[in-house]
């Protein structure tokens, strides 16, 4: 009532502004170019790979080597990884990675949890569709544990939200200099006080930033 009486503003509340790189942006979208997935996806497990995507949510991850991945998810159940080392800007860039979501398991009790975490994600080689796949992340000794790190996750609407994961990387050789990675990550997240769970496997490959062509 003061407010109106005096003429004061009403504050706007301002949404938390997600993350962009090399053009790429939420609401955005890009494009790969068409010959390089026809070349390598006959030798991947995924099919129909779309070659323009719209991006529907933006991931940022702040790992302790001081480094962060950012993921730009898309409307083709896929998502753009651009990993960053050592600063924020292009220069920066190490990789850069299409995953397409794979596998999803529900981790429904805290005993399967665990096991999950202690069997589920980190092996030193794993099969899927007739190809083996070694583990990239290995420890000092025979045990390599899952890698730890947490999400947050922007939304179009403005929302946010943290996913707490427990990652593994895998890779095979394909022709040429080309390879194929699985990314296994045992996720959680509080919803309403409870303990969301899921074990999430995704395949990728290597994209060079002369393949995407930004749309805006």
């Amino acid at each position: 009532m003061f407010s109106k009486l005096f003429g004061k503003k009403t504050e706007e509340k301002t949404l938390p502004k997600a993350p962009e790189i090399m053009g790429l942006y939420l609401g955005g979208s890009f494009e790969l170019d068409p010959l390089k997935l026809k070349l390598i996806e006959p030798e991947l497990v995924i099919e129909n790979a779309a070659s323009h995507h719209l991006i529907q949510a933006v991931g940022e991850v702040h790992l302790d080597t001081g480094g962060k991945i950012l993921r730009f998810y898309t409307d083709d159940d896929a998502f753009l990884q651009v990993v960053l080392d050592g600063g924020d800007t292009e220069n920066h860039i190490s990789d850069v990675k299409l995953w397409y979501f794979y596998e999803t398991k529900t981790v429904g009790s805290e005993s399967q949890w665990k096991t999950t975490l202690e069997t589920g994600v980190s092996q030193p080689a794993i099969t899927l569709e007739g190809h083996d796949y070694h583990r990239v992340w290995d420890a000092v000794g025979e045990i390599s544990p899952p890698v730890a790190m947490t999400e947050k996750t922007y939304e179009e609407d403005g929302d946010t939200s943290e996913t707490d994961q427990f990652v593994m990387l895998y890779e095979r050789q394909l022709n040429g200099d080309e390879s194929e990675c699985i990314l296994i990550s045992a996720e959680e997240k509080l919803v309403n006080n409870n303990f969301d769970r899921c074990l999430v496997t995704c395949t990728g490959f290597n994209i060079g930033q002369a393949d995407i062509k930004i749309n805006g």
